[in-house]
């Protein structure tokens, strides 16, 4: 997984008024938590904004005091109607411990039944998996080579070593489904196959 360097400050103060002050600088208030300490610290704004707003998963090594650390976006709060960032709460990995995390799904090949005229579809853009922190992905690629309509992966399908799948096993991840066009047409068939034996019918009545 890819990691970036974060350069923070640690808060003096911890507060409401505190962190309205922060904002107002440019900065986000932090916190970090799962390990022997936790710390409250501010970064700057334009540090996050692409890397949030992105399906990308990273590994934040967040330089505090002198001393760094590894993490990653646990949760992030946002306002109501700007979007700004208010508050980004950070989980701090350790090499032994498993991490759990949502990370993104990709696709490869070409499927068969959507050259059948299928369509693929994405039920799942991420799944959340738990691993320790040298065996996190950057994301889980699937081939869809094998799908045919009506075919799908779900979550139990997918096996990757010392890499745990936490999502509902029958959840669907993507599959091919047949296209609206097909269905539509199928009704139509039947209407004319029930329109060409009616003249059949009726002559058996009038004998």
């Amino acid at each position: 997984m890819k990691a970036v360097s974060l350069s923070g400050s640690l808060r003096e103060n911890v507060g409401k008024k505190d962190a309205i002050k922060n904002r107002r600088e440019g900065l986000v208030p932090c916190v970090m938590y799962g390990g022997k300490e936790q710390f409250h610290f501010a970064v700057s704004d334009k540090s996050f904004r692409k890397l949030l707003f992105t399906d990308q998963v990273y590994i934040f090594t967040i330089e505090l005091a002198g001393k760094s650390t590894n993490a990653i976006v646990q949760d992030v709060q946002y306002h109501p109607v700007t979007d700004n960032i208010l508050h980004i709460d950070f989980l701090e990995v350790l090499p032994e411990k498993p991490v759990v995390i949502s990370v993104p799904v990709k696709s490869e090949g070409t499927a068969p039944g959507v050259l059948k005229g299928g369509k693929l579809v994405s039920k799942m853009r991420k799944l959340k998996i738990k691993a320790l922190l040298q065996d996190l992905p950057d994301f889980i690629m699937l081939s869809i080579n094998p799908l045919d309509i009506g075919d799908s992966i779900k979550v139990k399908d997918v096996k990757r070593d010392n890499i745990t799948f936490l999502d509902a096993p029958n959840n669907v991840i993507l599959g091919v489904r047949t296209a609206r066009t097909v269905v539509e047409d199928a009704p139509v068939e039947g209407a004319a196959a029930a329109g060409a034996a009616a003249p059949a019918e009726k002559k058996e009545e009038g004998k």
